[in-house]
Formats: C-alpha cells, sequence, structure tokens
C-alpha cells in the first residue's frame, strides 16, 4: 500500500549519484588528496627544520635549501621559511577549489587550470619542487573535470540575489552614503594634517600620504568587520523566516550551489564598496610616499578579510533558525577571534618577554613567531604592520629579524600569515555550512 513506501527514500543519502555528480566528487576528493598530503609535507619539512635549529644535524638548512627551493638565491633558514608557506599556499587554494568544484562554479574549473600553470612556474623557475604534488593533484583533477564543462556555470542564487539588491535604491543610497562619509573622513584627515606639511615642506608630504591611505584602509576594514557577517548572517535563516526554503529546495539545487551563491551574493556587494574606494585611496599618490604594491597589498588584505568574516556569517546562518540568534553568534565569534584572543595573547606574550630577560634564542624566537600568528589574525594589526614592514624592510615576503644574542631568524610579513589562515578557515567553515544544509533536509 502507498502508506508502506517510507518517506526518506526520497532524500536518502544513499541515493546513488548522477554521473555528473560522480565525476565532480571524485575531482574535489582528488584536491582534498592533494591537500593533505601537501600538510603531511608541512609536518615534515617544519620537523626536519626543528632538527636543524637545534644543531642535531648538521648541514640539514642547506640539504633542504637545495632540494626543495634549488633556484633562488636566499638564505637557507629563510629558504625553508618560505617552502612551508609556500606550500600551505597550495593547500589553501586546494581548499577553495574542490569546494567550487562541488558547487559546479566557473571560478573553480579555471582556478584549477591556474594552479596548474603556477605551480608549473614555480618549479621550473624557483626549483620549487613541493609544488609538484599540487600540479598532480590539480591536473589530475581539472582533466577529470573538464569532461563535462558544461556542468559548470554562473551561480544562479548569486545572481538572483545580486540581481534582487541591485534593482532597488536602497543599495545606490548606501553606496553613496558610504562614499559620502569616506569622503568627509579623508577631508577631516587632510585638514588636520595639511599644516604639518605646510611648515615642514615636501619631507612631510609622504608622510601625509601614507597617513590618508591607511586611515582609507582602516575605515573600509572596519567596514567589513561589522557588515560582512551581517550580510551573511540571515542568508539562510532569513529564507527559512520568509518560508521560501522549501521553495527553493524543490528546484533540485544542491547544498554546495545553494550556500556558496548565497555567500557570493553578500561578497560581491562588498566587494563593489571596496572597489568603489579605490580613487580615494588614490589620492594618496598626490602627496607620495604610498606605492601601487601598498595599494595591492591592501586590497588582498581586505578581500581575504570580507571572505572570512562572510563565512562566519554564512556558518551560524546555516545552524541557527532565527537571523537574530546567527547574527549575535556571527559578531561574537568575529570579535572574540580578531580583537580578542590576539589582544589578551599579545599583552601575555609582552609580559613575559619583558619579564624574563636572557632567555634562549631558541624561546625568543618561538615568542616572536607566535606573535606574528596572533599579529596575522586580526586584519588591522596586519595591515599596519604590512606598511611598516614595507617602509623599514622593503619587502613584500620575507626578510631576516635579529636576536638578542645576534641570531638571524627568518620572518614573514603578516599579510602571507592571514592570507593562509583565513582561507583555510573559510574552507573549513563552508563545508561545515553545506554538510549542515544537507543534514536539515534529510
Amino acid at each position: 500500500m502507498v502508506e508502506d513506501i517510507p518517506v526518506r527514500l526520497v532524500d536518502s543519502p544513499e541515493e546513488a549519484l548522477s554521473p555528473r555528480e560522480l565525476r565532480l566528487e571524485r575531482g574535489g576528493l582528488i584536491l582534498r588528496w592533494g591537500a593533505i598530503i601537501n600538510g603531511v609535507l608541512t609536518g615534515l619539512v617544519f620537523l626536519l627544520a626543528l632538527l636543524g635549529g637545534l644543531r642535531i644535524i648538521p648541514n640539514l638548512f642547506s640539504t633542504l635549501h637545495t632540494i626543495l627551493l634549488g633556484r633562488v638565491v636566499i638564505g637557507d633558514d629563510a629558504a625553508v621559511a618560505e617552502v612551508i608557506l609556500l606550500v600551505q599556499l597550495d593547500i589553501s587554494f586546494l581548499l577553495v577549489m574542490a569546494v567550487g568544484l562541488l558547487a559546479r562554479e566557473v571560478w573553480a574549473l579555471i582556478g584549477v587550470w591556474a594552479l596548474v600553470v603556477i605551480n608549473v612556474l614555480a618549479v621550473a623557475l624557483m626549483g620549487f619542487t613541493p609544488a609538484i604534488v599540487t600540479v598532480l593533484a590539480a591536473l589530475w583533477s581539472a582533466i577529470i573535470v573538464s569532461r563535462d564543462v558544461k556542468a559548470f556555470r554562473i551561480n544562479p542564487v548569486m545572481l538572483k540575489e545580486l540581481r534582487g539588491r541591485m534593482r532597488g535604491v536602497r543599495a545606490f543610497v548606501v553606496l553613496s552614503v558610504y562614499l559620502g562619509l569616506m569622503s568627509a573622513f579623508l577631508a577631516l584627515l587632510y585638514l588636520i594634517y595639511e599644516p604639518i606639511n605646510q611648515r615642514n615642506g615636501s619631507a612631510a608630504a609622504g608622510e601625509v600620504g601614507r597617513i590618508l591611505f591607511m586611515g582609507v584602509v582602516g575605515i573600509e576594514l572596519m567596514l567589513i568587520i561589522f557588515i560582512a557577517p551581517a550580510f551573511t548572517a540571515g542568508a539562510i535563516t532569513g529564507e527559512r523566516e520568509r518560508l521560501t526554503y522549501d521553495l527553493l529546495k524543490t528546484t533540485l539545487l544542491p547544498s554546495p550551489s545553494f550556500v556558496i551563491g548565497k555567500l557570493e551574493s553578500a561578497l560581491g556587494y562588498v566587494l563593489l564598496l571596496l572597489l568603489s574606494a579605490i580613487p580615494l585611496q588614490s589620492i594618496a599618490f598626490l602627496f607620495g610616499g604610498v606605492t601601487e604594491v601598498e595599494l595591492i597589498l591592501s586590497l588582498v588584505i581586505l578581500a581575504v578579510t570580507a571572505v572570512a568574516l562572510g563565512t562566519v556569517g554564512i556558518y551560524f546562518s546555516a545552524t541557527a533558525t532565527r537571523t537574530l540568534s546567527a547574527s549575535v553568534r556571527a559578531y561574537t565569534t568575529t570579535l572574540i577571534a580578531t580583537f580578542g584572543v590576539p589582544l589578551v595573547l599579545a599583552v601575555l606574550l609582552t609580559f613575559i618577554s619583558n619579564t624574563l630577560r636572557g632567555l634562549p634564542s631558541t624561546v625568543e624566537a618561538i615568542i616572536i613567531y607566535i606573535n606574528d600568528f596572533l599579529t596575522s589574525l586580526n586584519p588591522i594589526a596586519t595591515a599596519l604592520a604590512t606598511q611598516q614592514l614595507l617602509i623599514q624592510q622593503r619587502g613584500i615576503g620575507f626578510w631576516t629579524d635579529t636576536l638578542r644574542d645576534g641570531t638571524t631568524i627568518p620572518r614573514v610579513s603578516p599579510w602571507i600569515t592571514l592570507t593562509i589562515i583565513y582561507l583555510v578557515a573559510s574552507t573549513i567553515l563552508v563545508v561545515l555550512s553545506i554538510q549542515r544544509t544537507r543534514k536539515v533536509e534529510q
């Protein structure tokens, strides 16, 4: 009889996947395994670097430099640190592309092939041999998913949300008010520091330019911290509250496409706000003291921060039942992760380093690296530290620091660490959000 048919047969998780879905799942699985192998490789190189730092194995840094990054002429310890960070960048991009493939995003297909090309160039030009793992994984995955190019398309949820957002007057009013406030703040900074420029002549013009530039970037970072979670916290809960969630699921839209589409639509408008402020940032070029590199790095920090905080909102939107609850959880997590934890631990580390004099060089180096890691958790501190590094060291990547006993250690610009941490965290939160939506549907 009809009553005897189990209802869960319709949406059973054991239901057979279509050939297209199997192909995409296989491609994403290969990328995930590539990330896992790279993670194991990172741990192995880090362990060997630790043994080399403790002088347990002589000339180990030189050997690792020759094998892993043979064509780059830098210090041996700096080369090992660069290898570790480059492998971690590969891990983050592999995970991002794996999620994008499951959502059938066009940018994911392009990104996988781009990952192959970039890593091949890294092997050829830098002698970066660990990139071979990424090349093999990305190439294998790209060949598999490229057999069905029609499976990839522009996300329909993103298109629907963006069209609905931009058709009304509200989006343009918000954009106009945002640019007006930014312009007023920039004018206020100019009026405050222009007398200093006139008294000191051209020598202070560069300082005024840097202040104006960092003022605009700082306001944009604060804007992202407070509006990115708000834009995404109601993405899924809003559909439930409006009773349109079940209607969307009748379209047979896959959960990855639904979650990522909601995330892309919210971040698309945030990206529009960031791009619209570029002319205001460029005013600093009239005074000098700011280079194109600083502008590019500021956009990278802003974009990565927006993605990370947006995924925090989308995760709590998938786990909560109400938008208010999701927003409170998202803001609490954001403020604790970006301000609370780094501030408390940084104060504690400063107290320890100032109290305990004559620390061994190994302990001092560990404290410095932990402090750099905490700086990378906060986008505002990262932006300030990156600009200071550009001014003092004139480098955007790696540099060498001297400890109290004269020992030198390699250090990395915090924007690189922030990018790795935020991309990996964003991928994990998106995967958890997808799993949560699938669990609700079952």
